[in-house]
């Protein structure tokens, strides 16, 4: 995988980690909950919201791809730039879709 310099905007960035820091704690209320000897069903429904969650902050980090990156590397016109990003698109979307 190439490591590359991140383009997530601030504002998104902050979004991004207020969501994490809300996973996190979801994560943290699950651990208490086996802990706690809860009732599988009780359990299974915050895992179910959780996956919702981190759900979610793919969609935002998809969006501030697709806006940023992706957009900035089609409009450069330069063939080995566009033809990294589509391979990147392809493998992303291939990825989600399962």
């Amino acid at each position: 995988m190439t490591v590359k310099k991140g383009c997530i905007t601030k504002e998104r960035g902050i979004e991004i980690l207020n969501r994490l820091s809300r996973i996190e704690g979801q994560i943290r209320g699950m651990e208490k909950m086996v802990k706690d000897e809860r009732y599988c069903l009780d359990v299974l429904q915050q895992v179910s919201s959780t996956f919702e969650a981190l759900r979610g902050v793919s969609k935002v980090i998809m969006r501030n791809y697709l806006e940023i990156c992706a957009t900035d590397a089609l409009q450069s016109k330069r063939k080995e730039k566009m033809e990294e990003i589509y391979k990147e698109m392809m493998d992303i979307i291939y990825k989600f879709a399962k």
